[in-house]
């Protein structure tokens, strides 16, 4: 099986080749506010943009032509044309934002970059390799990586691999690559543990809460390394605010700052990395809830909470691991009732507040853990014919423009009924 798969490494680089590094990511982004400005300049005659390769055309005219543009040639020219590729794929995805489209919230307009307000990053292409502690891009030569690279390199002398592209970023004071890798991966006909099943319910206390079929609970809680590490990040922010704008103790508190959030990010990935690869390779269906993710985000007392576990990153990290284990990954319908609804009758409640933890049901009396008798209701998915056929690769219908997003398990506002509807996510990243 052929997947495009991403390998991030941290780089340790000498000090002219980190200056060689924030040189090709201004011409990046001068690359990109450049052809910004002739796309608008164009757009107030023609009423239309250029492309990416019309952008590219203008450049190598103009780069030769103008004297103010000699500087040029000091670095890649892939840092130019992949900001003109850039630029001309964050265009047309606006349009098609602005024209209902493109599902998901409305994009706003490209902006032009400033130094110090925007990411630093470059892409290239070109003559590209990993060996095992070094990397060797175009233009900056050999680099050597903080951390090691064999996995990559292995691939590469097997001849399993195809590097395609390379990004570098500036995340907290340490640069890295992101090799974009076509990898021939062996992907099993069937899952080393088939009929195996369990339901996820991933919850704001608990990262995950599961049931399998073999009636045994998983319970894995949440790192919460921001709420673990607010406090600091608070101060870290004040200290950086009360800075003198320009000086070199701002730099430095921003660079503290920067570090701290890096290190919530890092602890998150981690933990969600090590529970998702543990459900993959123990169970072959995996029933998770589609939870409306940015509409639980707008909530002012959830979305700390929310945010912190990380629940978009657990699905997506669950849909391509699922298809590396030839497992299958079965999604739940926003309608689909998991908390309200009781795991041994059926029996569904009209309203279920967040506070109540366990879950008592009037009609056989069952009284249960909230999470768990969420799990066991998404595992009897498992089974169900029709959500697999659902989870096979239907069509989504995208949500009407202006709609509001739902709450799972609530009654839908036309028909006055609750429903369900899954999916598949099995996307390999």
């Amino acid at each position: 099986m052929v997947i495009v798969q991403a390998y991030r490494f941290a780089l340790d680089p000498a000090p002219g080749q980190e200056r060689a590094l924030r040189s090709h990511a201004g011409a990046a982004r001068f690359g990109w506010n450049w052809g910004l400005a002739a796309c608008l300049d164009r757009y107030r005659v023609e009423r239309r943009w250029y492309s990416g390769a019309e952008l590219h055309k203008r450049w190598n005219a103009q780069k030769k032509a103008d004297p103010a543009l000699a500087w040029w040639d000091q670095n890649s020219k892939c840092a130019y044309q992949e900001a003109f590729r850039d630029l001309d794929r964050a265009l047309r995805e606006f349009t098609r934002s602005v024209k209902g489209e493109r599902r998901g919230r409305r994009l706003g307009f490209p902006r032009f970059k400033k130094r110090g307000r925007c990411r630093d990053s470059f892409r290239l292409t070109g003559t590209l390799r990993c060996g095992r502690g070094t990397v060797t891009l175009p233009r900056l030569g050999v680099i050597r990586t903080h951390e090691s690279t064999r996995k990559l390199a292995r691939r590469l002398e097997d001849g399993t691999a195809r590097i395609l592209s390379a990004t570098v970023s500036r995340r907290a004071q340490r640069w890295f690559v992101s090799f974009t890798v076509e990898v021939d991966r062996a992907v099993p006909d069937r899952h080393p543990r088939p009929g195996t099943a369990i339901g996820v319910d991933l919850g704001i206390r608990s990262l995950l809460t599961g049931a399998d079929d073999m009636g045994t609970v998983i319970t894995i809680p949440g790192t919460k390394p921001l709420k673990a590490g607010l406090r600091r990040l608070r101060r870290a922010a004040r200290a950086h605010t009360r800075k003198r704008p320009g000086s070199a103790g701002r730099r430095k508190a921003a660079a503290r700052l920067a570090r701290l959030h890096a290190r919530v990010a890092n602890i998150r990935a981690d933990a969600l990395h090590k529970a998702t690869s543990m459900l993959a390779g123990r169970y072959e269906s995996i029933v998770a809830e589609d939870l409306n993710v940015a509409g639980m985000t707008r909530n002012r007392r959830l979305a700390r909470a929310v945010a912190d576990q990380g629940f978009g990153a657990a699905r997506r990290m669950l849909a391509y691991k699922t298809a590396w284990h030839g497992g299958t990954l079965v999604t739940a319908g926003l309608w689909f009732p998991s908390s309200k609804k009781c795991s041994g009758c059926g029996a569904v409640k009209a309203k279920l507040a967040l506070s109540e933890r366990t879950y008592r049901c009037e009609a056989c009396g069952l009284v249960l853990d909230r999470d768990v008798n969420a799990a066991r209701n998404l595992l009897s998915l498992a089974a169900s014919g029709a959500e697999r056929r659902n989870a096979g690769g239907g069509t989504v219908r995208p949500r009407p423009r202006g709609a509001r997003p739902a709450e799972p398990g609530t009654r839908h506002p036309a028909r006055g009924e609750t429903g369900t509807a899954a999916r598949q996510q099995a996307a390999a990243a």
